[in-house]
């Protein structure tokens, strides 16, 4: 398959957040829409035994946090997406601060209660300072929260991104209703702890119609439209062109431990992401659409295994096609090296291939 084809079909983005705001919690649900997982499990539950595919070391499964980052991947609509689940204690940065060098893109998650957090000011920063194309999205809106409109100014003004929301909210906490997409101009009514289904999608192209009253009430529907009629008015309309040069950001809500509103996020993400993008080096600028292999090592891990005393090199391609038993020159050290066992991750499962395309391996 040439080089060019798999530049279109891939695409490779962080999640970072400050702790707690549900940042792994969003990767399950991601993973679990993708189909690269059956049953989501959990960051921390009396309930639910399964823990989160990411949070695989037996530190994260006892705190209950993100300690490394996790690389992860699954096809949807045909596109291959890959996922790093960073950590978001401040005691893990570096690790967040090397992976944000190997991503192309970033969705940024932010609790409805707590809004804007330190940490998360710091990781958008370091985006920011590369220009990195950043989709927030904001979580628990099954819980009371913050204003929305309050929420987006926090953003603005803290972050300093301009944002555009391409979804919204009808109500929050008890009230929280499901939201209006505006990107698909389409109603999304709130199931709890379900997949949403089709008949929980209601298309609404104008706000005027009826169906709307129908399904949340004359209250909340004419709350909504007047919501509608301010972001509108206020807010610059979206471009995909905009995105990707850092100068807008989409916002989009949701409750990622309901699997609400991760839908939406997903099927926007793989329409508007970037895909594998140019890399700027000390001696020039490495484009994708090169044929000649390129990369570089962004994180080592070491005793992944328990059993063993091993140390893995996690490679981000900039350009041209990885193949098993291939030497390679290695810039640091003036040599070639070959590489037998190449290996694929799954959080902490393994694979050996013999080819790696553009992007994460």
């Amino acid at each position: 398959m040439s080089n060019k084809i798999e530049l279109q079909k891939r695409k490779t983005f962080g999640i970072v957040s400050h702790p707690d705001a549900g940042k792994t919690t969003l990767t399950e649900k991601l993973l679990l829409f993708g189909g690269a997982i059956q049953e989501a499990g959990a960051v921390k539950s009396n309930k639910i035994k399964k823990h989160a595919t990411s949070d695989f070391m037996e530190i994260e499964k006892q705190r209950g946090i993100s300690v490394a980052t996790s690389v992860m991947a699954f096809e949807y609509r045909d596109k291959q997406i890959n996922i790093l689940d960073t950590p978001g204690h401040k005691d893990f940065a570096e690790d967040t601060y090397r992976t944000l060098t190997a991503v192309d893109s970033v969705i940024v998650v932010i609790d409805v209660a707590k809004g804007v957090e330190e940490q998360t000011e710091k990781l958008v920063k370091v985006c920011r300072m590369r220009n990195t194309p950043i989709i927030v999205f904001i979580n628990k809106l099954d819980r009371e929260g913050k204003d929305a409109f309050d929420l987006l100014d926090e953003v603005e003004t803290k972050l300093g991104l301009h944002v555009t929301p391409l979804s919204w909210p009808v109500g929050m906490g008890q009230r929280f209703k499901g939201v209006y997409s505006l990107y698909e101009k389409n109603l999304i009514l709130f199931t709890p702890h379900g997949k949403q289904e089709d008949e929980d999608y209601f298309k609404i192209t104008d706000l005027k119609d009826e169906l709307l009253d129908n399904k949340v009430g004359t209250a909340a529907a004419n709350e909504l439209r007047d919501e509608i009629n301010t972001i509108v008015s206020v807010y610059p309309d979206f471009t995909r062109e905009d995105y990707l040069n850092g100068d807008i950001c989409p916002v989009f809500f949701g409750s990622a431990v309901n699997n609400f509103g991760v839908r939406e996020l997903l099927d926007c993400f793989v329409d508007i992401a970037p895909n594998p993008l140019k890399r700027e080096t000390e001696e020039r600028i490495v484009l994708p659409e090169e044929n000649k292999f390129s990369g570089f090592i962004f994180k080592i891990h070491a005793n992944m295994d328990p059993k063993h005393r091993d140390r893995i090199a996690f490679l981000r391609i900039c350009s041209g096609k990885f193949e098993r038993n291939t030497n390679y020159y290695h810039v640091r050290q003036n040599k070639y090296m070959k590489f037998p066992n190449p290996t694929a991750f799954m959080a902490s499962k393994k694979s050996v291939i013999d080819e790696a395309f553009l992007g994460i391996s």
